[in-house]
């Protein structure tokens, strides 16, 4: 072979073999993608969606696609972009159940808010998943950050966020700190919220963030309200707390550790340590000598703060002890919305007993309750008739009763419209546990503000992300959201001022499945929002 075809071949063999070395690399480097702007990372589909996809959770693949659907319906009218950011996969089953109620709320609230106010701009909604416990939360505000940005996409909204975590605590940092505005329909925790001052000022550590939902300190405020005015005075307590750091776990601790009891002092607080949000680990040996030390006591109230798993662990184990066939009440926070769906028909008999008497209660402040306003209507109006006389005329009831009740029926009609459209939802959206509420909430008060702060013609310019959220603290007064959990009137701080908590209590009653049972509203403040919900100039 010719010295010159030699080298010829050899070049040719050296490219072939660093062209491949290139493509192998390539294919090596090119992400996963599970969905078009989901990529699939350590086995999770992390991203964001707006066309329907699952995220590989077949629980909600069918409001996945009514969400897909209405984008599609309004694709061609002046709109703005909303995303919805949750963990949207989950081992499972109840978890994803409750998936499927905050999606349902979502979809719900974007129909309510494109059609209610009848102007533009209608809301995209897009679905953001972080990974479980928001672990990739930082590749989806990278994604977020650069829609906002983008003329096509228009972000102008954050809504979501069911867990008080570090990791979440992050991303609302990191959003608002870009000027995104965010709406947390579903956090509790005390940590991840502007302070608001006695001067009505506000320390803004999250400019931009609003809140639909009490703080922990709020709820158990409105807990120890209720039961003051039920005439539960004599009540022994004692805390239970989950040493892992969890900001709905500490701050609802350090909010029940406030609460000033009018009984005898109980026990000393007592302590447990969970693994994580949705792991059991060695609690339930940890809450078998829990139960034992209560029963040594005389406590017959005990304060719960810890996660729903840990919460149906530690309330077996208090009525497997048998405890001289004394009755318990466990009271906890917002989390334990999510109990009654964990809980077997074998949980229920053992919570029973022998004798068919319930062992164990479970109450807690529920951010709201579908039966609220007309169980509360109903006493309003007979306490009127046995004061005055006389049946109350429509005028006489009270707003903070008769507008939540009108936007719950508002909620119901767009279940029943759902229906007659033939589009299905997954299942038939159980308002029970408040998730479908609360979310449904958070997107007709994100609609408002992006109303409320359009300028110009809709057709050539949408509001800025700043306009929006400027907006939060104007909500309140005149421009109240009337929402289905209650009149949302948002403070300087852009904080829920005086928002009711829907007292419940999870009885296992005598036979059968347990019931969920309203039993009464709860205020912050001790008394309802003022008229037409005009926040005083000196908030307690």
């Amino acid at each position: 072979m010719p010295r010159w075809r030699k080298i010829l071949y050899s070049v040719l063999l050296v490219g072939a073999i660093v062209a491949g070395v290139a493509l192998t690399t390539s294919l090596l480097r090119r992400p996963d993608t599970c969905a078009e702007g989901v990529e699939r990372i350590e086995g999770e589909c992390v991203g964001v969606n707006g066309e329907g996809y699952d995220f590989g959770t077949p629980e909600i693949a069918d409001v996945a696609r009514a969400i897909a659907r209405e984008n599609q319906r309004i694709a061609n009218q002046p709109h703005v972009t909303v995303a919805m950011m949750l963990p949207l996969q989950s081992d499972r089953e109840a978890l994803r159940r409750q998936m499927r109620s905050d999606l349902q709320g979502a979809y719900l609230g974007q129909r309510q808010a494109n059609e209610g106010e009848g102007e533009p701009p209608r809301i995209r909604l897009v679905l953001a998943n972080p990974g479980q416990a928001y672990g990739r939360q930082e590749e989806v505000v990278d994604t977020l950050l650069r829609m906002a940005a983008s003329p096509e996409d228009r972000l102008r909204a954050v809504t979501g966020f069911n867990l008080s975590l570090a990791a979440t605590e992050a991303a609302v940092k990191r959003l608002t700190e870009n000027k995104i505005p965010v709406l947390a329909a579903r956090i509790s925790g005390d940590r991840i919220a502007n302070e608001d001052r006695p001067d009505g000022m506000a320390t803004l550590k999250f400019p931009g963030l609003a809140r639909i939902l009490p703080t922990n300190n709020d709820a158990a405020q409105a807990l120890a309200n209720f039961n003051g005015e039920r005439g539960r005075r004599n009540l022994r307590t004692v805390l239970v707390y989950d040493k892992r750091p969890d900001g709905y776990n500490e701050s609802l601790a350090r909010a029940f550790s406030r609460i000033k009891e009018k009984g005898p002092a109980g026990p000393a607080a007592m302590s447990f340590e969970s693994p994580s949000i949705d792991e059991a680990g060695s609690t339930g040996n940890q809450f078998t000598q829990t139960a034992n030390n209560i029963c040594d006591s005389e406590a017959d109230t005990i304060y719960f703060a810890g996660r729903t798993l840990h919460l149906r662990i530690f309330a077996l184990k208090l009525a497997q002890v048998g405890c001289e066939n004394r009755h318990y009440t466990i009271v906890s926070g917002s989390d334990a919305a999510s109990l009654r769906q964990a809980m077997t028909e074998k949980d229920w008999a053992q919570l029973r007993g022998d004798d068919g008497r319930a062992k164990v209660t479970v109450q807690y402040a529920a951010p709201a309750h579908p039966d609220a306003w007309t169980t509360e209507l109903t006493a309003w109006t007979q306490d009127h008739k046995a004061t005055h006389g006389n049946k109350p005329s429509a005028q006489d009831l009270p707003q903070y009763l008769t507008e939540p009740q009108a936007a719950l029926d508002t909620l119901r009609n767009q279940i029943k419209a759902t229906r007659r459209e033939g589009i299905a939802l997954g299942s038939t959206p159980n308002l029970d546990d408040s998730r479908t509420m609360l979310v449904y909430d958070g997107l007709i008060t994100i609609g408002k503000a992006l109303h409320q702060a359009q300028r110009g013609a809709p057709e050539t310019t949408a509001p800025t992300r700043e306009d929006v959220g400027r907006q939060w603290s104007l909500l309140q007064s005149r421009h109240r959201v009337q929402a289905t959990s209650g009149l949302i009137c948002l403070t300087t701080g852009g904080n829920a001022y005086d928002k009711p908590a829907a007292i419940v209590e999870l009885d296992p009653g005598r036979k059968g499945e347990g019931t969920l049972k309203f039993v009464g509203l709860g205020w912050p403040t001790g008394k309802p929002q003022p008229e037409n919900c005009v926040i005083p100039s000196t908030t307690p």
